[in-house]
């Protein structure tokens, strides 16, 4: 008896992941190794130039192909490779690749994995601003974190980001969310088929070994990409809000924050006589957060659930953020540290789990059990495979199903396929090295 074909996996992502520098990669990647675990056979390509912190895919056994946008080389690349599955990592990836697969591919899965809705998050940093436009001295944040889905749901209907991104999940066959507030969101108020939408969270392995005492760590650390816009804005908060407000009350803390991608203006914060250390990028996110004894997070936008704390739970340490980063995460169970939504809230609550072992450990167990109940891999991994395979096996069915989506990929396809082809003719008229 043949075995049965390996299945082909094409992911186009918008970067190339890193893995040590943001969640998203980090969530990339364990669908990858998911993937992998299956004797999947896996393509990764992206129109990007590989950043400073690359995976090297190619040691997993994952070919790396470069592409272009605009370029119709990538029809003879993907007719070649005649995937069974298609990923897109950001909705532009469907935007810009998404016609070209369904002429060129058509059976095959098209698949968007979202790590976020970055749709929610640009319309929450937009209420952030004109909050703050209207009240720069205010530090209670209270009427901004956890609305009601209708608020949401009005915040971002007015937002071209949305319209496409929204239309991006119709058009595909599948989309793995992150977060289950998104997906409600999505369903109860943007009507999305719920089975247009899978929920795949961030995947681990539970820690092993003994996990560091509060007596072995020191200090407060923040974490995270600084060309996230999310935690730029909270470092800029803890320094002029929230920062000093612990200080006035532990007068030696320190507070260490690392980031991939350090730019001038951060190291500009760095004020050692003030505790405010800007550390740069860390080699291992695990190892400095083990050393921790709280990880400050007061994130007053974002979306989608976040890498920094799983990490923090992995490594017993407590955490300390705003409803906005806890969003999603916990569902009924207690957050492991404290969420607050006001400056001196974050403060005095960060104070307190730095000084209070009894309090800390609580936490620390917290987050143990709560990684067990919500993110193992041995959980999320299978269903995760078991989805697609239903979904493959199913295909002409979900797709007769989604008229809306095939509605919009029918007008949205052959408007971007003129667009396209209109930029790669007039890229081959332009001098060489000048390309749109």
């Amino acid at each position: 008896m043949s075995a049965r074909p390996a299945t082909h996996v094409l992911v186009i992502g918008y970067v190339w992941p890193e893995p040590r520098s943001s969640a998203a990669s980090g969530h990339v990647m364990q669908i990858l190794e998911t993937f992998l675990e299956q004797g999947w056979e896996i393509t990764f390509s992206s129109p990007a130039g590989p950043g400073e912190h690359k995976a090297d895919l190619s040691a997993m056994g994952i070919r790396e192909v470069p592409i272009e946008l605009n370029n119709s080389s990538f029809d003879t690349f993907v007719m070649e490779l005649a995937p069974d599955i298609v990923l897109f990592d950001q909705f532009m990836m469907e935007e810009q690749f998404g016609w070209r697969v369904e002429k060129h591919c058509p059976n095959a899965l098209r698949v968007l994995e979202t790590s976020d809705l970055q749709s929610l998050r640009h319309a929450r940093h937009m209420r952030l601003r004109e909050h703050l436009k209207n009240a720069p001295d205010e530090q209670d944040f209270t009427s901004l974190f956890a609305p009601a889905l209708h608020e949401e749901f009005e915040l971002m209907a007015d937002s071209d980001m949305a319209k496409r991104e929204i239309a991006a999940l119709y058009r595909c066959d599948l989309n793995l969310m992150i977060s289950t507030v998104e997906i409600e969101l999505l369903v109860e108020q943007f009507g999305l088929p719920r089975a247009l939408l899978h929920e795949c969270p961030l995947m681990i392995d539970l820690p092993q070994g003994e996990q560091r005492t509060f007596a072995q760590r020191a200090h407060f650390l923040s974490i995270g990409n600084f060309r996230h816009a999310p935690n730029w804005d909270a470092v800029l908060w803890m320094k002029t809000a929230v920062w000093p407000l612990i200080r006035a009350q532990l007068p030696h803390a320190q507070l260490h924050i690392y980031g991939a991608y350090t730019p001038p203006k951060a190291t500009a914060l760095h004020n050692p006589a003030q505790g405010f250390h800007v550390m740069n990028w860390a080699e291992d996110a695990l190892q400095v957060m083990s050393a921790a004894r709280v990880c400050l997070a007061p994130l007053r936008f974002g979306a989608g659930i976040k890498g920094k704390f799983i990490d923090a739970m992995l490594c017993g340490t407590p955490s300390v953020t705003t409803p906005v980063g806890a969003e999603a995460m916990h569902g009924e169970m207690p957050w492991p540290g404290a969420v607050a939504c006001s400056a001196q809230a974050l403060a005095d609550r960060a104070v307190q789990l730095y000084q209070d072992e009894a309090l800390w450990n609580e936490a620390r167990l917290a987050g143990n059990t709560l990684l067990a109940e919500r993110y193992r891999q041995s959980v999320h991994g299978p269903a995760l495979i078991d989805k697609l395979r239903q979904s493959m096996s199913n295909l002409n069915q979900l797709r007769k199903a989604n008229f809306t989506g095939s509605m919009l990929r029918h007008h949205h396809h052959k408007s971007t396929q003129y667009m396209s082809q209109w930029i790669e003719a007039k890229n081959r008229q332009a001098p060489s090295g000048h390309t749109q």
